[in-house]
């Protein structure tokens, strides 16, 4: 091997400094604090509302996630006690990684569009598993924490690397290469590998973290992607799904990954392409009404 050339030890140990010096977001204590109310026999609802209170954005953002029409109850939520009590501990945990996560970021117009997008597809994605059903331990509550830390890596990189918007815009234009691809001409890593590394620090179940890593792999998909659990499968596919009826509704957040994902992703859940329209009605009888 040539002096000139770095060794393959340490071409890694630079990547792996380049992405730490990236900065993610570190994991919020709320998410320690309701872990630990998660793990005990008797968790104490009065002690955790506490702690939430503690956060006036947690807490507007929690009672404001229990009275969205997603969630359908009929008994609107006024207090954080209400609104855990209402979702349950196990929701209203992974409501509030959602929520922390995005109080992570500074506010700015490009990133408020991005959390509102993310938002819908996180909703339509949950919408998707209500109407077709929960398989291979995916439920509602699954698919909706997945499509919002799903593209969690983008704000991080938009953070860091000011150049990013560009390459975004290049590889959501691309129909023949993986969109992560794209982003590794300009930088030493991509949105999937950072949105995953982020997902693994907060303590997101496992079958998340891979789904992060593989939502743009088309490859893998369509070799039936027997290298990921079940459950990370169908995550991905629900949302992407759930992307393409976004895309269907709005012609909004337009890209190229249904034409690389989609028959993969209809193979996964078992439908046919004539069963989008139906979906399609569903989602806008459900949300057009908050559009």
């Amino acid at each position: 091997m040539s002096d000139s050339q770095p060794s393959a030890a340490v071409v890694d140990e630079l990547l792996l400094k380049t992405i730490l010096d990236i900065g993610i977001p570190p994991r919020p204590t709320i998410l320690d604090v309701l872990a630990r109310e998660v793990r005990a026999g008797d968790p104490n609802f009065k002690r955790i509302a506490q702690h939430v209170s503690e956060d006036v954005s947690l807490s507007a953002g929690l009672i404001k996630t229990a009275n969205s029409p997603f969630f359908g109850f009929r008994v609107r939520a006024k207090t954080v006690a209400h609104a855990l009590t209402m979702l349950g501990l196990d929701v209203s945990a992974k409501a509030i990684a959602g929520i922390a996560l995005r109080n992570a970021f500074p506010v700015t117009p490009a990133l408020e569009r991005f959390w509102d997008s993310s938002a819908r597809i996180a909703e339509f994605s949950g919408h998707v598993v209500d109407v077709i059903g929960g398989h291979e331990h995916v439920q509602v509550d699954d698919a909706y924490t997945f499509g919002l830390f799903r593209d969690c890596g983008i704000p991080v990189l938009l953070r860091k690397f000011p150049f990013y918007r560009d390459t975004l815009a290049r590889a959501n234009t691309d129909k023949e290469r993986r969109f992560t691809t794209v982003e590794e001409e300009d930088l030493p890593t991509n949105h999937a590998i950072i949105g995953c590394m982020l997902a693994q620090s907060w303590s997101l179940p496992e079958e998340i973290c891979l789904a992060i890593r593989h939502h743009h792999d088309f490859l893998l998909m369509q070799t039936g992607a027997a290298s990921l659990p079940p459950a990370s499968q169908r995550l991905i596919a629900v949302s992407q799904l759930a992307e393409h009826l976004y895309q269907m509704q709005t012609g909004m957040s337009y890209t190229q990954e249904w034409l690389k994902l989609g028959k993969s992703c209809l193979i996964i859940l078992k439908l046919e392409e004539t069963d989008l329209e139906d979906l399609l009605a569903d989602v806008q009888t459900r949300f057009s009404h908050e559009s």
